[in-house]
């Protein structure tokens, strides 16, 4: 037996059973089931009596005792099987509402039985639902862990129930001297005091106490963090002394006309650091590859800008491409503002870009003389054909996939330098895992003047007082936002509250101007409504969550969030920094139903007790997982074993210093004490991380 050996051949299984396990958990070798880890674990060393359970008891327990009755209840159209367990404490009963004929004959009458299970408790009768039953004698201080495998109804109605999983288990691990090889060197073993490799996998899949089940947990989850790690520790040493660009050595007349003539307003000491990082990263014959954070309204943007200058001032273009059309348009105008008095030509590329403008931006691009292009997918085509493209911007990432981002740098025979830009903060564990091959600036500090938003939770009750408010604030000379959510499954429902909403507000507000946004509106027409309320003209606007990024109108001061339980936190967050981008008081407003699941209650009290992007990034991760944050183009990555990201952070952090630390002093892994990392990594992990190729 191996690793690659099918399960088939694994004593008890056979081809039919392998068969069905592989449709059912995707387990078609040795290798999968020593991975396919307890979900949790029965400690078969306490034993419970009938006295001591307690309402508050929620955990497995177990019990000994005797089966002294069974017998079938009939209520209406459905069947229970019931029996009487007894100790020397008094009785409960035991239930199944799903059974067979065959459970019902081999219940040990009159026999001693180890019992585990939940309790419930009603009418203060306790009872435990679908035991699990020992007949077999136990032994004097056995204190394994028991473990718990995932199941289902499908393999436990075909007798794959988890005593089949156990026993199939057990036969491998009787196995694993031949299976299971060592992968750290001895100063790595000596350092952390772990356990090694083949008696870590014995004792996550049956513990010997407690004590070995914690150091098996934490051997295997280091593990699988260290060779992780040390696949974007390679990727980016590689990158390091094999990946050239063009050095940007000069900053010339663009910039220093800029920031001396033109910049709106003194740089944040946080933008001036990481123009500082940036810079040093460009000096440098090698593609800068950095990730640059920075939360709603912190001044990304302008930061962008002034590395756009920067390549100008070297002779080399620019580009800034966005998730979306509305995102890239605010991009082109914000930029396109600032650069009014300087001459600097810029141009807008969208998938709604007549055919007239194209031919316009391609021959520019090509002959050199359009130095900035702002865009969204667009400017992946074919025809986009630069002079020499010097550096990429990618806002919001996440929202690209790989295949897409990897044309971009193809624009160029030397790669431009990549900037990627983020107002959704990234959690720490998963900017120090899936982010860990880039460097990373941080926007930590808002620009002088700019108030904290001030974000309330209010009811339907409450409507008259927060139309009074938005009022109040109008009547101020300020503008207001309603926002309503607009959720693919129930699009025509959605468009229909929108609707519903706008005749609300309009009848309510008669005396102003209302205008609306909605992504059923053609390009032209949501350009004239923006335009529209970004002047003034229109102190309500009325949208769905097309606002959700890049629109700035610092005029508007109060964001009403209708039916705000429907949408995600990092969501909120966004909608939320739409205002607040004047020297104004700004409020957020979370309109509810009075029913809330307790999921939302967490998201609407981190609304409401904090502005910090990065604190509800880490809430969102626990919430949503980590897949969901990465985004869909990158949810196959966290197919981690053991390791878990919301709650294993320590263990990651370690990891990555310790991989920093070993390739700092081997890069190559060329040391004989480093051979077996390096030969394990190759074999197994070396290809797993295709899908960050591009960061």
């Amino acid at each position: 037996m191996n690793l690659e050996t099918s399960i088939e051949y694994v004593k008890g299984i056979g081809p039919e059973r392998a068969k069905l396990i592989k449709s059912v958990l995707g387990l078609s070798t040795v290798e999968d089931m020593l991975n396919f880890y307890p979900i949790r674990y029965l400690d078969k060393s306490k034993i419970y009596t009938v006295s001591q359970l307690g309402e508050e008891t929620s955990q497995e327990i177990q019990l000994k005792g005797r089966i002294t009755q069974v017998q079938e209840i009939q209520t209406g159209k459905t069947k229970r099987l019931s029996a009487k367990f007894n100790d020397e404490t008094g009785s409960m009963d035991l239930v199944w509402f799903q059974y067979s004929k065959w459970l019902k004959e081999q219940l040990p009458i009159n026999r001693e039985v180890y019992i585990f299970g939940k309790i419930n408790v009603f009418n203060r009768q306790f009872s435990m639902p679908h035991p699990e039953i020992e007949a077999e004698e136990k032994k004097e201080g056995d204190t394994r862990l028991k473990p718990i495998y995932p199941g289902s109804e499908k393999l436990t109605k075909r007798g794959l129930n988890q005593r089949f999983f156990q026993n199939a288990l057990r036969n491998i691990c009787r196995e694993i001297p031949n299976l299971i090889e060592e992968n750290f060197p001895e100063y790595l073993m000596k350092t952390f005091k772990f356990m090694s490799r083949q008696h870590a996998f014995l004792n996550v899949h049956f513990p010997k106490d407690q004590e070995h089940f914690d150091k098996a947990d934490y051997r295997l989850k280091f593990e699988e963090s260290f060779f992780f790690q040390l696949g974007y520790g390679l990727k980016k040493f590689h990158h390091k002394t094999q990946s050239h660009g063009n050095p940007f050595p000069i900053i010339g007349d663009h910039f220093n006309d800029f920031y001396e003539n033109h910049l709106p307003f003194e740089l944040t000491n946080a933008q001036k650091r990481v123009l500082k990082e940036i810079r040093m990263d460009m000096k440098r014959p090698i593609q800068m590859n950095r990730l640059l954070q920075g939360d709603v309204g912190s001044g990304k943007t302008m930061v962008a800008l002034l590395t756009m200058l920067i390549a100008m001032d070297n002779g080399f273009q620019s580009c800034l491409m966005a998730p979306t059309e509305i995102l890239a348009q605010q991009h082109y105008h914000g930029i396109k503002e600032l650069l009014e008095k300087t001459g600097i030509n810029i141009r807008l590329l969208t998938g709604s870009a007549k055919a007239a403008e194209r031919r316009i931006i391609h021959e520019e691009l090509e002959n050199g003389t359009l130095s900035i292009l702002v865009g969204t997918h667009a400017v992946l085509e074919d025809k986009v054909k630069f002079k020499n493209l010097g550096l990429a911007i990618i806002d919001e990432q996440h929202r690209f996939g790989v295949a897409q981002r990897a044309k971009l740098w193809a624009k160029n025979k030397i790669p431009p330098h990549i900037l990627v830009m983020t107002a959704t903060p990234i959690p720490r564990t998963l900017a120090m895992s899936f982010y860990s091959d880039l460097d990373v600036s941080v926007i930590d500090e808002m620009p002088v003047g700019r108030k904290p938003i001030i974000t309330a939770h209010r009811r339907e009750k409450d409507r008259l007082y927060v139309y009074n408010f938005c009022k109040d604030e109008i009547r101020k000379g300020r503008q207001v936002y309603f926002v309503y959510p607009l959720i693919e499954e129930s699009e025509t429902l959605d468009y229909k509250n929108l609707m519903e909403g706008l005749e609300h507000v309009m009848e309510f507000f008669s005396e102003y101007n209302v205008t609306m946004l909605h992504g059923k509106m053609k390009p032209d027409e949501k350009d004239t409504a923006m335009a529209y309320f970004a002047s003034g003209k229109a102190e309500i606007m009325v949208a769905t969550t097309v606002i959700e990024v890049g629109v700035n109108v610092p005029n508007a001061s109060v964001m009403v969030i209708e039916s705000s339980e429907r949408f995600g936190l990092s969501q909120l967050h966004q909608l939320r920094g739409r205002v607040g981008r004047g020297a104004e008081q700004s409020y957020c407003i979370l309109m509810t139903s009075d029913k809330l699941s307790k999921e939302s209650r967490t998201r609407i009290k981190t609304m409401t007790e904090t502005n910090d992007g990065f604190k509800i990034s880490e809430v969102d991760m626990q919430l949503r997982g980590p897949g969901d944050i990465l985004g869909t183009q990158q949810s196959g990555v966290v197919d981690f074993k053991r390791l878990d990201l919301i709650n294993d952070l320590a263990i990651i952090k370690t990891t990555k210093n310790t991989v920093e630390k070993i390739l700092e002093a081997d890069p190559m892994l060329s040391r004989p004490d480093n051979m077996i990392i390096k030969n394990y990594y190759i074999r197994y992990y070396r290809g797993k991380n295709k899908w960050s190729k591009i960061s």
